[in-house]
């Protein structure tokens, strides 16, 4: 399926899709993606299991978190991350919904209190993505790549399609700018900018951008 796409002002145009060179480069990326992911396999194998460990004796519940969301073309795909929240999170969430400080169908707490201790240091390091690597190695997902979101395809405009059009990536312009940013219009427009110059130096550079993220602790 191939979703139609709109455009709404200020969103910079897609055309990706019909260039010849978007095909080519799409295999390219997913022999990029096979090949770190076994070059880093052993590393991120430790790390995991220490992470796992430590949800595991931090709170109880179970070590990851798994959801459905949409994919490219908006296919459903269920991703996986380590747990961060208590095990009864989404039902505490309609009781602190008056502090939700950004527009629907965003929710952000400042000071969650839901979020664990151990939650917290994966969450800055982004070290709970890391399941992800499993969604890589199957195909759902790449390395770089508008972020699979929770918000429900059916409430997109039209123009918010626009994300669908390439694989879903583990971080990407979103995961990396998109905190200093103040709503979903604001950060799908950078998936947009993603797309618009994709390329595999583009992937790389923000790979290495994460990698510096996850080593200073300065996500969220």
């Amino acid at each position: 399926m191939t979703i139609g796409l709109g455009r709404a002002p200020g969103a910079p145009s897609l055309n990706r899709r019909y260039y010849p060179d978007a095909r080519r480069y799409l295999r390219i990326k997913r022999v990029f993606d096979l090949f770190f992911c076994i070059t880093i396999l052993i590393p991120v194998l430790i790390i995991a299991f220490l992470c796992a460990v430590a949800v595991r004796l931090d709170s109880p519940g179970p070590v990851l978190f798994s959801q459905l969301r949409a994919g490219k073309d908006g296919r459903l795909l269920r991703i996986y991350k380590f747990r961060t929240m208590v095990a009864n999170a989404e039902e505490l969430k309609a009781s602190l919904a008056h502090l939700n400080v950004l527009p629907p169908p965003d929710f952000k707490i400042p000071n969650d209190p839901r979020i664990t201790r151990v939650g917290k240091f994966l969450r800055k390091t982004s070290l709970d993505e890391l399941p992800q690597f499993v969604n890589v190695i199957r195909g759902e997902m790449s390395l770089v790549g508008p972020r699979p979101c929770s918000i429900s395809v059916r409430s997109y405009d039209l123009w918010h399609c626009e994300r669908l059009e390439v694989p879903p990536g583990i971080t990407g312009l979103w995961q990396l700018e998109g905190r200093h940013v103040s709503t979903f219009d604001e950060r799908l427009r950078l998936d947009i900018k993603y797309i618009e110059s994709m390329s595999l130096t583009t992937d790389i550079r923000l790979i290495l951008r994460t990698l510096l993220v996850v080593f200073k602790g300065s996500g969220e």
